[in-house]
């Protein structure tokens, strides 16, 4: 059986990415908060992890022939999504910053813990390849 760093760290390799992604969208947003028209995005991890593992709802798959031909309304293939604004703006722009700051507090952390639990299965491993001996 050989070891590849998916079934070694389960979920959390995927998850690495998504948070990673993730930080870069909300990022975006912040910088854009004063931007008239911009429309705040986001990505929706649930519906993005479970199509990077593998994980079936039960709904069929859409065939498409190539990469990013058929879409879903609001959401483009790279998983994100236009944020529902909280409050009306008169210039156009969906970007809550108090929410954006949330938000990226709340994927900072998020990250932190799939990267420690990354790293205590690294540990893990390398106690278990010397036996205990440093």
């Amino acid at each position: 059986m050989t070891l590849t760093p998916d079934n070694l760290f389960g979920i959390h390799t995927r998850a690495l990415d998504l948070w990673q992604r993730r930080t870069e969208v909300l990022a975006n947003n912040l910088a854009n908060a004063d931007t008239p028209g911009y429309l705040a995005r986001d990505v929706d991890f649930r519906k993005v992890l479970a199509a990077a593992s593998g994980g079936q709802d039960n709904n069929l798959p859409l065939q498409a022939s190539t990469p990013g031909q058929v879409g879903i309304a609001g959401q483009a293939a790279d998983g994100l999504a236009y944020r529902v604004p909280t409050q009306p703006s008169m210039d156009g722009n969906t970007v809550d910053e108090q929410t954006e700051q949330a938000a990226f507090a709340a994927n900072g952390v998020h990250y932190q813990a799939s990267l420690s639990f990354i790293t205590a299965q690294i540990r893990m491993l390398r106690t278990a390849i010397t036996g205990g001996q440093s």
